[in-house]
């Protein structure tokens, strides 16, 4: 897959550092801004995959950049451009070390360890006598500690948050109200779509300033898992799964390969076909996330395009 871009190694006018998460490239400009470059590096199970999905990249960044304008009136971000389809410049910040994790629905991690028998998720009760995917009665926040490339993400509660001094008390209020008025708006966007936001996560970081602004992405189809809201409760009546637009359709891929990043087991071999069906997906979730047709960007020589259009910008 060379029209996929896995790996960056730029070096920009004023560059002081670039870190490398498990999707994205964040390159340091000078302390004051930040060049955020989305790879097509796919990650489930908290491992990235052996091979990009083409597209990937251009279509998280342009899912995010827009659900960020379109929030911006509610919860400030850290978005300044967007000079490349791949690419988003924003204000440097010091990022929270949670991930704020919101559900909606029972599902996916939530339902597993409701199946295990546990009622208490990051020290919020899950109501007895749920199924799969129902409703709960109030959105949870569940967070989760950010882990480093190669870790695990791990649940944790507020108690702990604050208990170990993660993040204080008066920012953490902060957080909570963000978390539940972007979800709150990402679930009115879904609707008008035909969609369920079943569940999010959204990060959060500190400007130089000290402002509490997003960062990263938002309701994509790697931070969030969407249901159709056509057939929604049929199904679940019937007992049976939800037609999901998510990137659970790789999770589940690969579990039926025996995979599920646990500790000795390899990643499954992804064919050329198969990989080409992943991004046929992506790109669907894109048009059915923003309602408008994908247009491919040129990625005869996707580093070049980058390098040549952020060097534009820092001018």
């Amino acid at each position: 897959m060379s029209n996929t871009i896995t790996d960056t190694n730029f070096n920009f006018p004023n560059q002081k550092s670039v870190y490398k998460g498990k999707v994205r490239e964040v390159y340091n400009i000078n302390d004051e801004q930040l060049v955020m470059i989305a790879t097509d590096r796919l990650s489930a199970f908290d491992v990235v995959m052996p091979k990009g999905i083409p597209y990937k990249g251009q279509i998280l960044n342009q899912i995010a950049t827009k659900m960020m304008k379109d929030t911006e009136d509610l919860v400030p971000n850290w978005l300044v451009s967007t000079p490349d389809p791949n690419v988003a410049v924003g204000h440097l910040c010091e990022p929270f070390k949670v991930e704020m994790v919101i559900r909606g629905y029972m599902s996916g991690h939530a339902a597993r360890e409701y199946k295990a028998g546990k009622r208490l998720l990051c020290g919020v009760p899950m109501p007895e006598g749920m199924k799969e995917n129902d409703k709960f009665p109030e959105p949870i926040i569940t967070p989760a500690t950010k882990a480093e490339m190669g870790d695990h993400d791990e649940d944790i509660s507020r108690e702990d948050i604050l208990k170990r001094g993660i993040v204080s008390e008066e920012d953490y209020i902060v957080l909570e109200d963000y978390t539940r008025k972007l979800f709150q708006r990402g679930t009115e966007i879904a609707e008008k779509r035909g969609l369920i936001l079943v569940d999010t996560k959204y990060e959060f970081g500190k400007t130089k300033e000290g402002k509490i602004v997003l960062i990263d992405e938002i309701h994509t189809p790697d931070s969030s898992r969407y249901f159709y809201a056509d057939g929604y409760q049929e199904r679940q009546d019937r007992g049976e799964a939800q037609k999901q637009l998510s990137k659970e359709f790789v999770r589940q891929w690969l579990i039926s390969n025996g995979f599920q990043g646990k500790e000795g087991q390899e990643v499954p071999h992804m064919s050329d076909e198969y990989i080409e069906t992943v991004s046929d997906r992506y790109i669907e979730l894109y048009e059915n996330i923003t309602g408008e047709s994908f247009v491919k960007a040129d990625v005869s020589n996707i580093l070049d395009r980058i390098e040549k259009n952020v060097l534009q910008y820092l001018e």
